[in-house]
């Protein structure tokens, strides 16, 4: 169950390194240029964490211990 929350913060964080860059990409002037280094470092922290939490998800099966009842 630990490895599934884990995958959650993850895919969250990634999400939101995503968003952060999708952010700066758009929050430019015409005057100014584009700050390739924080939106590549947001863009591939984001896609790293999101598509770990993902596989960290998916990979981690439902345990079910022996008093508690499936409902």
């Amino acid at each position: 169950m630990e490895k599934r929350v884990i995958g959650v913060i993850l895919t969250l964080l990634g999400i939101l390194g995503l968003i952060m860059a999708a952010v700066n990409f758009v929050n430019h002037s015409a005057t100014s240029t584009y700050d390739i280094k924080a939106i590549s470092m947001y863009g591939i922290l984001g896609l790293i964490f999101f598509f770990a939490g993902i596989g960290l998800v998916r990979s981690t099966k439902d345990v079910v211990k022996n008093n508690e009842k499936i409902s």
